[in-house]
Parts: C-alpha cells; sequence; structure tokens
C-alpha cells in the first residue's frame, strides 16, 4: 500500500470511492449520494486538484487502485489560517484493519506540519464510531465537544463529536473570554 497526494488523473476512482462511501457509510458523512452523483466530472477534478491551494486529498493504494482517502482544507480568513480541517475519511471495508487509515492520517498530520503555519488540526466524527475515534485518538486526537443533531439521517439525529490536534511547538496561553477589566 502507497499513499499519495491525488492529481486529476485520479478523479474518477476518487469519486466512485466517495460514493461508495456516501452509500455504505452515510452517517459518516454530511454528503449524501444523492447529492454527490449530480456533481460534474469538474467538480471532483476541482476537489483533488484544488487551483487555490487551499485544500489536498491523500488516497491510499493497492497498486493502482484507490483503497483509502483523507482530505485537508485550510482556512484563508486571518483569524483562523493557522487551522487544518481533517474531512472525508474513508477506506474500503476490505482495507480496514491493514494500516490504511493510519498512513492516511499520518499523511495528513506531516502535510500539516511541513508547512510550518498550521497549529492545530480539526476534525469532526459520528458520535458512536469508536473504530474512527480509537484511530484519531491513538494519533494524539482529543475531543473538544459533542454537537448535538449535527447530522439528520434516515434513522434520526446523529450528534458529532469535535476532535482537534495540537500541533504546535510550544502551547499558546489562551485569552479568558470572562476577564474583566479593573
Amino acid at each position: 500500500m502507497q499513499v499519495a497526494v491525488l492529481s486529476a488523473a485520479d478523479a474518477r476512482q476518487y469519486r466512485a470511492l466517495m460514493l461508495h462511501a456516501y452509500e455504505h457509510a452515510a452517517d459518516a458523512f454530511t454528503s449524501t449520494v444523492e447529492e454527490r452523483v449530480r456533481e460534474p466530472e469538474s467538480w471532483w477534478i476541482r476537489r483533488i486538484a484544488d487551483p487555490t491551494g487551499m485544500a489536498v486529498v491523500f488516497g491510499a493504494f493497492d497498486r493502482i487502485k484507490l483503497v483509502g482517502t483523507v482530505a485537508l482544507e485550510f482556512s484563508a480568513k486571518p483569524k483562523t489560517r493557522h487551522k487544518a480541517l481533517v474531512i472525508g475519511m474513508y477506506v474500503l471495508p476490505d482495507w480496514r484493519g491493514n494500516g490504511a487509515a493510519r498512513a492516511l492520517l499520518r499523511a495528513a498530520i506531516d502535510r500539516c506540519k511541513s508547512r510550518g503555519d498550521i497549529l492545530v488540526m480539526q476534525l469532526t466524527v459520528t458520535d458512536g464510531n469508536e473504530p474512527a475515534v480509537a484511530l484519531y485518538r491513538s494519533a494524539g486526537f482529543e475531543p473538544f465537544g459533542t454537537e448535538p443533531m449535527a447530522i439528520r439521517t434516515a434513522t434520526g439525529f446523529r450528534s458529532k463529536v469535535h476532535m482537534w490536534l495540537d500541533l504546535s511547538p510550544l502551547r499558546m496561553p489562551q485569552t479568558p473570554t470572562t476577564a474583566r477589566s479593573p
């Protein structure tokens, strides 16, 4: 298995993998297969070959077959440029437990660290998805809250657990939000 940054040439495989993910792991994503199946090939190409540089998508390959993926989105806003959002993590069921998800997550973390300007990585995971939570915890992510009723699924509402990873060399002091001037 090899992990690499996806390019426009990978768009068809990426689309097929993600449509599979939206269908077979529907509770893990905020998008639906019905939404994404209508997107033209150009949308998928932009998603993995973002011309703005504000996103990067990694793929795990078994020779030439794409078996897993994870993406990073970076913020352009001055106050949040220090953060990256981990999205779209998915590994085909036959490849789970083989290190593909861990290798994808490691590639994402390494990319953020190599940029030098990313101090925080954030993600959400559907409450109850213990294998995903365990993976993220093993990489150092910590939960910081749960959003109730985050997504509406066919079986009802599901909560999302928000997690973060501190990449700063030295943790900066937090500014108190309740402090008052004398």
